[in-house]
């Protein structure tokens, strides 16, 4: 059978133009594997969680009868055992586990801003 005298160079510049899209496409086009989009949308809702479950744990603080010694302790201690203080207060550990959370441990310690006045860390509490 003869094949056609174009065949050859058309089927080169299939394959050139299918991995140009392709490169272009994972490249600048956005698109990702299906693991990648995966792990994406893992972060993702993780990151949802933390964020609605701050202020259970800015609630709890508020209702807490010893918070200022809580927050006390939590403000005398280092930068990077505050997080550590704070899961010990027992305010990131959610309703129904048995575990504080690290993540929302950070997240509502962020919200406290245990670094203000003694005065503006009491309203934000209150405040929730």
């Amino acid at each position: 059978m003869n094949t056609p005298e174009w065949l050859k160079p058309g089927i080169y510049g299939a394959l050139v133009g299918a991995a140009f899209v392709g490169i272009v496409g994972f490249s600048w086009g956005g698109w990702v594997t299906g693991g990648t989009s995966n792990d994406r949308a893992m972060a993702m809702s993780r990151d949802n969680v933390v964020a609605s479950m701050v202020p259970v744990c800015l609630d709890m603080a508020r209702s807490d009868p010893s918070r200022a010694d809580k927050l006390e302790t939590i403000r005398a201690a280092s930068t990077h055992q505050r997080r550590d203080a704070l899961m010990t207060a027992g305010w990131a550990t959610m309703p129904g586990t048995d575990a504080p959370d690290r993540e929302i441990a950070q997240g509502c310690l962020a919200a406290l801003d245990v670094d203000a006045l003694p005065e503006r860390l009491e309203s934000a509490v209150d405040e929730g």
